[in-house]
């Protein structure tokens, strides 16, 4: 910069800041706006987010146990569709969230269309915020529709216990802000060429990985790996909300949900923190 234009930078008059209530305002319409899409394309969301779901009950928790192979035998399949149903449910949240984010993230940034965001009358860093919020309610609505789903697909087998409703309903707004912060994060620092082949090296690690399919506890005789696993944050997600749904599935002694909670909110607080910053600097740039 020249010191002509050094001289008018700082002799231009400084933008007043607008009124806490109008950037509000903004950043709702940010989200009303994400949420009207969705709407929009409501039946092809739902069949998105329901159809691994439903097959995965549907043939390890009705089919296999009815012709006597794979788990559980012919007994036991209703207790494995317990044991799957938050699981899959984990595994919906984060993914979806991830999904609903890092995708069209990645889409605005090619057409330029993320452009009309950050022109709008509100800090990047809240643009930014916006697009977890809305991913996190996707995600959030995704998840839940995993219920009834894993539920009619199992042939009615799977137990759900409602006594901890606090878990529940605190279990699940973490889980989506947690996917849709990790969205953030991938759609702002993975190239754009490289998106989908950074979604098929997650997917399958972090899902067979991730507790989905059996209880954190049942890793004991694998001592190494009930350890490694622990770098996965489907893990925390699946064992709380094991807690919140079947409590009475964990052979031995269950994970603390301190520690779930701990290590979820950590996580969200720092993929968040960290993708407002890779946000910003792609925006500006």
């Amino acid at each position: 910069m020249t010191t002509l234009e050094s001289t008018l930078v700082q002799a231009a008059p400084a933008t007043p800041a607008l009124p806490v209530r109008r950037q509000l305002q903004t950043a709702l319409a940010l989200i009303e706006r994400d949420l009207a899409v969705c709407w929009q394309r409501f039946p092809e969301f739902v069949v998105r987010t329901t159809m691994q779901p439903f097959l995965f009950a549907f043939v390890f928790a009705y089919v296999f146990p009815r012709i006597g192979q794979g788990i559980g035998g012919t007994r036991n399949g209703g207790q494995f569709a317990t044991v799957l149903l938050p699981g899959l449910m984990a595994s919906t949240l984060i993914f979806q969230g991830i999904f609903n984010n890092a995708l069209p993230l990645v889409q605005e940034f090619i057409s330029r269309e993320i452009e009309d965001r950050a022109m709008s009358p509100t800090p990047v860093a809240v643009v930014a915020f916006c697009k977890v919020i809305s991913g996190a309610i996707q995600g959030a609505i995704s998840g839940l529709l995993v219920i009834p789903i894993v539920w009619v697909a199992s042939g009615f087998s799977a137990t759900v216990d409602w006594g901890q409703p606090v878990l529940l309903i605190t279990m699940v707004p973490v889980g989506a802000l947690a996917g849709a912060s990790m969205g953030l994060l991938l759609g702002t620092i993975v190239e754009p060429r490289q998106i989908n082949l950074v979604f098929s090296l997650l997917v399958l690690p972090l899902t067979l990985l991730g507790c989905v399919y059996y209880p954190w506890s049942t890793l004991s005789s694998l001592k190494w790996l009930q350890i490694a696993v622990l770098l996965n944050p489907v893990v925390y997600l699946s064992e709380g909300l094991r807690a919140a749904l079947s409590p009475t599935v964990s052979h031995g002694a269950g994970m603390s949900l301190w520690a779930v909670y701990g290590l979820l909110i950590g996580a969200l607080v720092a993929m968040t923190y960290f993708g407002i910053i890779y946000f910003k600097k792609r925006v500006i740039s």
